[in-house]
């Protein structure tokens, strides 16, 4: 795919996510045009400052929600890519506010796929998290409830019409409200909160992220729901690596809070073909028909992708090596 040729729109664009996106995308990629689609515009003013908007430029910044269908549909005029990465993802804030999670995340999810399809969109890839599988909490749930309607958003534009997927990872490093800038911040006092001991999550960092999902997007046929191969991390090597010196308090597990994380459930298994760096979860609709993915190596029956099992783990070296590029 020639990105050169292409006008991008990316959701969230202020965010970690967004920020990474855009610097890759503009450095290595060059599209025709990247528009950066946000709600908050002193984040905005600062990006400008990266990236000026100015005549000649190939960046422009949009206010506007997702949870706006008319912005939505101004905003995607002549747009080709879309990147959803709009959401409310602070698991306590969800819990706390349930008609603002659902707002954003479920019903700004059908505003851009109508918007995309009306306006003729090719692509869009939606972001997906861990916590959609098997969800315990309500972020996990409106997740869930997004992911299933991008994929059978595809029933919705036809043949030839707009596509869309989902890419779907564990926890990135260093991001919004993660846990190695909770630690950095806590060990100035010499103590950190643990919730659990034999807690672990799957990890990935910004840019793994980003170029897993530009490659995401540049091999959907619309319906796939694509799962990056990343490790696993135990939270108190976590501890040991970013505050060796630090007491640990307890604190018990949260609300809505897993010990484990899941990528890809046993239900998924008998849609789930792998490959060498990744899993694609195949539509088990009846209209997902492609042959791309016939080269790939089905799973076993009740094969499970969780953060507990998962065959990768970093070492304590690796984990202090990224703590310290987030430092």
């Amino acid at each position: 795919m020639d990105w050169k040729k292409k006008t991008v729109l990316i959701t969230g664009g202020t965010g970690s996510f967004g920020k990474k996106f855009t610097e890759v995308m503009l450095a290595k990629y060059r599209p025709k045009k990247l528009i950066i689609f946000s709600r908050d515009e002193l984040k905005q003013h600062e990006m400008r400052s990266l990236w000026p908007d100015t005549p000649g430029a190939s960046i422009r910044y949009f206010i506007g929600d997702v949870r706006d269908r008319d912005r939505l549909y101004r905003a995607m005029h002549g747009v080709d890519i879309v990147v959803h990465a709009a959401a409310l993802k602070q698991v306590p804030a969800c819990e706390y506010n349930p008609f603002e999670a659902i707002q954003t995340n479920v019903i700004g999810a059908k505003n851009i796929i109508d918007a995309a399809i009306d306006q003729g969109v090719e692509k869009v890839m939606a972001l997906s998290t861990d916590k959609a599988v098997n969800p315990v909490n309500l972020y996990g749930a409106t997740k869930l409830c997004a992911e299933k309607l991008f994929v059978n958003g595809n029933t919705y534009s036809g043949g030839g019409g707009t596509i869309f997927s989902c890419t779907r990872y564990g926890n990135v490093v260093g991001s919004r409200g993660s846990v190695i800038p909770v630690f950095l911040e806590q060990r100035k006092n010499g103590s950190i909160t643990i919730t659990d001991p034999r807690m672990t999550r799957f990890w990935i960092t910004l840019g793994q992220g980003v170029n897993f999902v530009i490659r995401s997007v540049e091999e959907m046929s619309g319906g796939e729901v694509f799962v990056p191969k990343i490790p696993s991390m135990n939270i108190m090597d976590l501890a040991k690596a970013v505050a060796p010196e630090s007491d640990v308090e307890y604190i018990g597990v949260r609300p809505g809070e897993k010990i484990h994380e899941a990528l890809i459930s046993g239900d998924e298994a008998p849609q789930t073909v792998e490959f060498r760096d990744k899993y694609v979860i195949l539509a088990s609709s009846p209209w997902f028909r492609n042959d791309r993915w016939a080269k790939g190596k089905r799973v076993p029956e009740g094969f499970r992708y969780t953060s507990d099992t998962n065959p990768r783990w970093l070492s304590l070296g690796q984990i202090r090596k990224l703590a310290a590029e987030f430092e």
